[in-house]
């Protein structure tokens, strides 16, 4: 099946920079997006950022002019390159697929991977 999985997450002081990665694999037909989310202690998840098929790009005002949202389609990965690190931006990073594995509606679904924690702290 459809697995995500993220890496690049860690610790690093404010003004840092990490560099997020997300591979998609299994059956994959097509992916018409593909975004970060993050969710810190006792709040809810929230968009980061999405880039669709077509390269179009959206950003939590918070990150607009640090964060930036790239993917490799050929191999079915996003990245999220952060620099500017700052305590707020601490949390677990979400990778989410907008994909299809197939032609039908029904193979047509939203997928999360496992997470990967990014800690700012000095």
């Amino acid at each position: 099946q459809v697995q995500l999985v993220e890496s690049g997450g860690g610790l690093v002081q404010p003004g840092g920079s990490l560099r997020l990665s997300c591979a998609a694999s299994g059956s994959i037909f097509s992916i018409n997006a593909m975004g970060w989310y993050r969710q810190a202690p006792g709040k809810q998840r929230e968009l980061v950022a999405a880039i669709t098929s077509g390269g179009s790009t959206n950003y939590a005002d918070s990150v607009k002019g640090r964060f930036t949202i790239s993917t490799d389609k050929a191999k079915n990965t996003v990245y999220l390159q952060m620099n500017s690190l700052k305590p707020e931006d601490t949390a677990v990073y979400y990778c989410n697929a907008d994909l299809a594995t197939g032609w039908g509606l029904a193979e047509r679904g939203d997928y999360w991977g496992q997470g990967t924690q990014v800690t700012v702290s000095s």
